[in-house]
């Protein structure tokens, strides 16, 4: 999908120079940058900012709106649509960071810049997010229409879900999300709102965010007489009530307040171009020593849920000193069919550059699987630089892609591996494209394996890639055993998520985390129910809610690298200015999915669902629609109009009252493919779905004679075979392609190879 969008973007760029800007213009037009028009990468036509497009189906309708040209007539039509990226005339960037999640506002203006005055099109808007990213909402306003996203509850009308289009809207890749606004005339102002969330990333101490903001240079009006101001607003509430200190900063930000625990920013100026770098900026709120602190807030009075809700805060310090653990190691890999390529390759790559990270005094083994297992070794290995270099030559024997799935056996031969583990973290990393059928068995079993007792009991780490594997499945594994769950949607980034995921499981600080005064409040819901161990990696949150007085004093209680206890008291804070609901929204909706689909509770789906419409974050259980209002109907509708229609028939009644909707299709990335992981279909791919012939045949003909007439000989054919069954449509195509063609081959040589005319 992101191939085609590319292909698109370049095919609007190349109708994009038939545009006339007059004399007041720059030297020259925005034009591609000589790298795009050299490199056939995809990437480099996908959005790197907010970005939208003209969706052109019909190539005589692109013109300059103001400065009519004379243009060549183009016969046909673009299929699939080109999209020619739109002008914008200004942007107001605003990132306010909370703890560790930042919500992103960008409010800008596109105008259609390409499309006749008296024409129309389609705009596709396109929002890359950074870290995590949630989409929030969309907001667009033009001319007397306005258009916004709205999450409803998934309902069972089917023939509403069928009416959802992929055009409509959805993730072209897991970080971008695009909106299709229908019919929008030429020359037209769009004023767009954007709303996404996405996390910080963390790494010694300090937090950063990175927002997409590298905006093309044909985004840059070529009109010289429109003023180009950027602005950015930046506030950063740590929760820590310590000193908060700015480290980088990309644009030069000026600073407005400084608090304890937050600080504020502005920037704003008269530019030649649109920003192209990226918004990046990092600060340190970290003590020297492991902190903790407990934020408390009352729910607003529409919020579905009325308990209070509490969030726990730990961040791991930056001592250097700090002991990690030993680790006890084992690498379950998925070698099954479907992972051939570039998923078991990466993988191998992700599990060399790991093993290089293991310490002398580790142990490790790997465990292969498909609907065999395949092991490294018959017991655990120390991490000597001779077994590294033995296990890395078995991955190049044996790791060879083929075979179905079945991670039940591999999995319970690890936990019985690890279960002589003392004075140390023992860890599992389970790695897979697919789902099987006996998955809540598993979750059982590991349940009623994995207690808490005087030892550290196995960690789960899961990582899933593709949409195949059932990511629910592998989050509740790892919430039952006190591990964590990452994944890789897309293809390109397998490697640098995996890497990750093993740098988290590589340094854990404080294990076996407790907070036991929560026990004693009248009623108490935490998430996730299990605390996972503090990496030093990270910050850990616990968010939740509860009825009944808090504890005046609390307390978290671990055990430290070298198995001494650590007892942190944790400071409590009421706090106002931080929207803890919104905060924790995504990390609780995914959490309570995964419970929903092992425990298949309705009531709890029910709860997901009235959470998500809440707070706008997406979950399995809600679809999301735009809603249209035309405010001009409803400004000019005549009160004789409205009287008429009570008394009259119910048919009259005026259709502006009721905002129309499209339903977007289903955005979630769903509870996983028994049948997709059985056939060993591979990530990144949909389901194989064979075009009928004649629908091939339709295309392969328009594209032939589109530009000779509207009406060719075989297009009635095409009409007859679609009535048709399979073997019929095959023999009767066939015979109709044979003799088609031979007319179309005349008409196509003539228009084609007809000279050097350019007719």
């Amino acid at each position: 999908m992101a191939d085609d969008f590319a292909k698109a973007v370049d095919d609007g760029l190349k109708l994009a120079k038939r545009l006339y800007y007059g004399k007041d213009r720059p030297s020259a037009p925005p034009k591609v940058p000589p790298s795009m028009e050299k490199s056939g990468s995809a990437e480099m036509y996908l959005p790197k900012s907010p970005m939208v497009y003209a969706v052109i189906v019909d190539p005589k309708i692109v013109d300059h709106p103001d400065i009519p040209s004379y243009q060549p007539h183009v016969h046909g039509r673009c299929d699939p649509p080109a999209l020619i990226p739109l002008q914008m005339n200004g942007f107001e960037l605003d990132v306010d960071c909370y703890l560790d999640t930042a919500f992103v506002r960008v409010s800008g203006s596109w105008r259609v810049h390409c499309v006749m005055g008296n024409k129309s099109c389609d705009c596709r808007i396109a929002i890359p997010m950074g870290e995590q990213g949630s989409i929030l909402g969309v907001e667009v306003e033009v001319s007397s229409k306005s258009y916004c996203t709205q999450l409803v509850a998934l309902g069972d009308n089917e023939d509403a879900q069928k009416s959802a289009r992929v055009e409509n809207g959805g993730f072209l890749k897991p970080n971008i999300f695009t909106l299709t606004v229908p019919q929008i005339d030429g020359g037209s102002n769009l004023s767009i709102k954007l709303r996404w969330s996405q996390k910080l990333s963390y790494r010694d101490g300090e937090f950063f965010i990175n927002v997409p903001f590298k905006f093309p240079d044909y985004v840059n009006p070529a009109i010289k007489k429109i003023p180009k101001k950027e602005k950015m607003r930046l506030t950063v509430n740590a929760g820590t009530g310590t000193e908060v200190l700015c480290k980088t900063a990309s644009h030069p930000l000026k600073q407005l307040r400084r608090d304890a625990g937050k600080l504020g920013f502005s920037y704003e100026a008269e530019v030649l171009k649109w920003s192209n770098i990226d918004f990046d900026f990092s600060y340190s709120v970290s003590p020297s020593h492991i902190f903790g602190n407990v934020l408390l807030q009352s729910p607003s009075v529409d919020d579905v849920d009325q308990r209070d809700m509490f969030c726990v805060y730990l961040l791991p310090g930056t001592e250097q000193s700090q002991k990690v653990f030993r680790k006890d190691v084992i690498f379950i890999v998925d070698i099954s069919g479907s992972m051939q390529g570039k998923p078991i390759e990466d993988t191998k790559n992700a599990l060399a550059s790991a093993l290089s990270k293991l310490d002398a005094r580790d142990s490790f083994n790997i465990i292969a699987f498909n609907g065999e297992t395949y092991l490294f070794s018959s017991s655990m290995e120390m991490a000597t630089k001779e077994a590294v270099e033995r296990a890395n030559e078995w991955i190049g024997i044996n790791f060879i892609a083929g075979g179905s799935t079945n991670i039940c056996v591999p999995l319970n031969k690890a936990v019985d591996m690890l279960s002589n583990s003392c004075g140390s973290v023992p860890i599992i990393f389970l790695v897979t494209d697919g789902a099987v059928e006996d998955e809540r068995q598993i979750c059982n079993e590991m349940k009623s394996r994995l207690t808490d007792g005087e030892s550290i009991c196995p960690r789960i780490y899961t990582f899933g890639i593709g949409s195949y594997c059932n990511h629910y499945f592998l989050r509740m594994l790892a919430m039952i055993s006190r591990g964590h769950y990452d994944a890789a949607y897309d293809l390109d980034s397998i490697e640098l998520r995996m890497q990750k995921l093993f740098t988290k499981g590589f340094s854990p600080v404080l294990a076996n985390i407790t907070i036991d005064s929560l026990k004693d409040l009248d009623e108490f819901e935490m998430h996730p129910s299990r605390i996972a161990d503090l990496s030093s990696d990270s910050p850990l949150t616990v968010s939740g809610r509860y009825r009944g007085k808090f504890p005046d004093i609390l307390k978290a209680k671990g055990v430290l690298g070298d198995v001494s206890d650590l007892v942190i008291d944790l400071k409590i804070h009421h706090v106002k200015d931080i929207p803890l609901d919104r905060v924790y929204a995504k990390q609780q909706i995914d959490l309570l999915t995964a419970q929903a689909w092992f425990s298949e509770d309705k009531r709890l789906k029910e709860k997901i669902s009235k959470m998500s419409v809440q707070t706008s974050v997406l979950s399995e259980y809600t679809r999301m629609i735009i809603l249209e209002e035309d405010e001009q109907n409803q400004v000019t509708e005549s009160p004789r109009k409205e009287k008429a229609s009570k008394k009259g028939d119910p048919q009259k009644t005026v259709d502006s009252e009721v905002p129309k909707t499209s339903l977007l299709q289903h955005l979630g990335i769903g509870f996983g493919n028994l049948t997709a992981t059985a056939e060993n279909i591979p990530p990144g791919s949909e389901a194989a779905k064979l075009l009928e012939v004649a629908e091939i045949f339709v295309k392969a003909a328009s594209n032939c004679c589109s530009s000779a007439c509207d009406k060719c000989c075989c297009m009635c054919c095409i009409q007859c075979c679609a009535k048709l069954n399979d073997q019929c449509v095959i023999v009767l195509t066939q015979l109709c392609t044979a003799l088609a063609c031979f007319g179309c081959l005349e008409c196509c040589s003539a228009l084609c190879c007809s000279g050097d005319d350019g007719q």
